[in-house]
């Protein structure tokens, strides 16, 4: 599997507002999915996967100010090894996301917010 982009993520404070403008915007659909304030998003036929979530730490303070990407990954281990070795810092252990994958979230060596995916088999058409 290469190394495509296959998610993203946008970070809102007031989600209702954030989804009101990307469905107005875009005519992108919003499914509502777990946890409380998480959205995925439909962005049209051969779009890639994507959500919106309530920020975990508001705007005003340190909160994301951006959208952030999922790169899927044949080896999640062998990934956070890699990261780490070229000057990223992983940030927390990996966590399960039931009938999904295991995901990490990581910086890179300038600051930005990106996730790698193992996807479990067939979640992104595949065996």
């Amino acid at each position: 599997m290469p190394n495509n982009v296959v998610h993203f993520a946008i970070h809102a404070d007031d989600v209702e507002r954030a989804k009101n403008f990307y469905a107005a915007t875009f005519g992108w659909q919003f499914e509502a999915w777990e946890p409380p304030g998480f959205y995925n998003i439909g962005t049209g036929d051969g779009g890639i996967m994507g959500a919106l979530e309530k920020r975990q730490i508001p705007l005003s303070g340190t909160g994301v100010r951006s959208f952030t990407c999922t790169i899927s990954v044949d080896d999640l281990d062998a990934t956070i090894e890699a990261v780490r070795d070229a000057g990223g810092t992983v940030s927390g252990e990996p966590f399960t996301i039931p009938t999904v994958g295991r995901l990490i979230q990581f910086y890179d060596p300038e600051g930005n917010v990106v996730s790698a995916m193992q996807y479990d088999a067939g979640v992104l058409g595949g065996g």
